[in-house]
């Protein structure tokens, strides 16, 4: 009996797409876990360059007056202590993690601008309580 093309067309496609599903997931995030008191450089500056915050469509080219590139250095002294364009906060508040700008964009409270990631999914919770616990713990520069 001669098999038709057409039939196989699906179970190539199912395959196919279940492994790009797969690789949606990115190497390593399995193993984020949220941090009591997370470090700058090893858990928030990650998130920055995984969420591609410093990419040139994005703050890597200035976008909303923050510049933020792959240096963890750079980008420590870029947000802590520094007031925000927008509105009158900080953008990170050492110690308030509420009133900082970078978790009121990231939590979409702003009054002005849109959320952020601007056009990705917003923080999941490992990611957002990591940052939160970072500030929240005086956003040493660790």
């Amino acid at each position: 009996m001669k098999r038709s093309v057409p039939s196989i067309v699906p179970l190539l496609l199912t395959i196919a797409l279940s492994a790009c599903e797969d690789d949606a997931v990115g190497p390593g995030d399995d193993a984020r876990e949220i941090v009591a008191e997370p470090s700058f450089a090893e858990d928030v500056n990650e998130i920055l360059q995984r969420r591609g915050c410093s990419s040139t469509g994005c703050h890597g080219s200035g976008g909303g007056g923050l510049t933020l590139t792959a240096s963890s250095t750079a980008n420590y002294a870029q947000l802590v202590g520094v007031a925000a364009v927008a509105e009158s906060f900080l953008r990170v508040d050492p110690g308030d993690a509420e009133n900082s700008y970078v978790v009121i964009k990231t939590e979409g409270r702003q009054s002005s601008g849109q959320r952020m990631p601007l056009g990705g999914p917003p923080l999941d919770d490992i990611d957002q309580t990591n940052l939160r616990n970072w500030i929240d713990n005086g956003a040493p520069n660790n």
